[in-house]
Parts: structure tokens; sequence; C-alpha cells
């Protein structure tokens, strides 16, 4: 049997909403099994106990980072994903820095949308590349990350590589001939080399450096 990936929506928006629903529900194997406005999320969280969440981070009535923070903070919480209509938005690092699993835009096309949600439940990560550019861009901190990324091995980029584009520790090592443990232990000088804490800030940097060149992030 195909296992369903359970999705909740967050989003002030009625038409992003329903919108989503529709393109996710199309899919055999994604369901949408609630949608909520921010101050009903926490509770729609609770009660679907969904895989994936895909949270608006920025609505009227509650902060789209207080939610994430409060989703974080129970016992098993889904992976989350922020929605944003802008190119660029400040609060966008601030929610991977507090555990978002990656980003998109609200119009991001939907042929890709399913394929990027199963990207999250498989716990890849998630990067819109108009978005990612952008909210890099001007940040210094971002430009001394690019620099470390060009410190590390060859092995480690193909790594890094494989990383941004959402495979988990096991997929990588088949993919590469290694071990688990041998890919766990180069994800892990990885990210003390790059000096972030994640994989998503990790496959931030390996965007932003050009690694990811003619690949859409998270598929």
């Amino acid at each position: 049997m195909t296992r369903v990936i359970r999705v909740v929506v967050v989003d002030d928006e009625a038409l992003v909403r329903s919108g989503f629903e529709l393109i996710l529900n199309a899919s055999q194997d994604v369901r949408v099994v609630a949608t909520a406005v921010g101050a009903g999320a926490l509770d729609a969280v609770r009660r679907e106990r969904p895989d994936v969440l895909l949270l608006d981070i920025r609505m009227p009535d509650v902060d789209g980072l207080s939610v994430l923070s409060a989703v974080r903070a129970l016992p098993k919480p889904p992976v989350v994903a922020m929605l944003t209509t802008f190119d660029t938005d400040e609060y966008v690092l601030s929610a991977l820095r507090t555990g978002a699993a990656g980003f998109l835009l609200k119009d991001t096309e939907p042929e890709h949308l399913a394929q990027l949600v199963r990207t999250l439940a498989a716990g890849g990560v998630v990067l819109s590349p108009r978005a990612s550019h952008a909210v890099l861009r001007g940040h210094p901190e971002a430009d001394e990350g690019v620099a470390r990324v060009g410190r590390l091995t060859e092995r480690e980029r193909e790594v890094l590589v494989l990383v941004a584009g959402g495979l988990s520790n096991g997929e990588i090592g088949a993919r590469m001939h290694l071990s688990a443990a041998t890919v766990k232990d180069h994800v892990s000088a990885i990210l003390g080399k790059l000096r972030v804490s994640s994989r998503v800030q990790a496959a931030l940097l390996a965007q932003r450096a050009g690694l990811l060149t003619g690949r859409e992030p998270g598929l």
C-alpha cells in the first residue's frame, strides 16, 4: 500500500488554502487533512497530527514565526515549510533558524507541489529558488558561508549537493556507494565547516554558491 502523506495548510487567504488542497489532493499519496487560518493552526496540528505543515509566514491575526515555534515545541512536530508571497521576506531566515525545513512561494508551479511535499516528508529540504536567492542577497553571513563552501573537499561538495536535493543519509549512501554512517560523518563535517546547524541552512549555502545550477531544489 502507498503511504499517504498527511498535510495541513495554514494561510489567511481562502483561495490559497483551497488551491493547495485541490492540487495536492489530486495526488494518490498526498492528502490535505485540514486547512486553517492562523489562530486555528496549532489546534489543527494537534488534532490531525500531519506529516507536513505548510504555514503562511505572514498572517494578520497571528505571527507565523510564533506558530512555528509553538509547533516545533510539540512532542512529535510535523515537518514545516513556510509559505510566502514575496521574492524576499525578512522573516524567512528567522524561520529557518527556528526549525523550518524550507520555504516556497505561493505561486510555485502546481505540478511541483506534490513532489515538494514528498521531499519534506522524506526529511529533505525545500527551497524556492527565487526566494532563496533574494533572501540571501545582502546578508554578509551568507557570503561568508559561500566562501566556506569553496573550502569543502570534492567529496563533501558531492554530499552537500545530494543533501540539498532532499536525499536522506541512506539514499546518499546508496547513490555514492557509502555506508549511512559514513554519510552521517560527512554531513556532520559539512555542517561544522559551514558553521550552520541544519541541513536546510547548508542547502541554502549550496544554492548560493552555485552548486545547484540547473537543478530545482527539493525536486
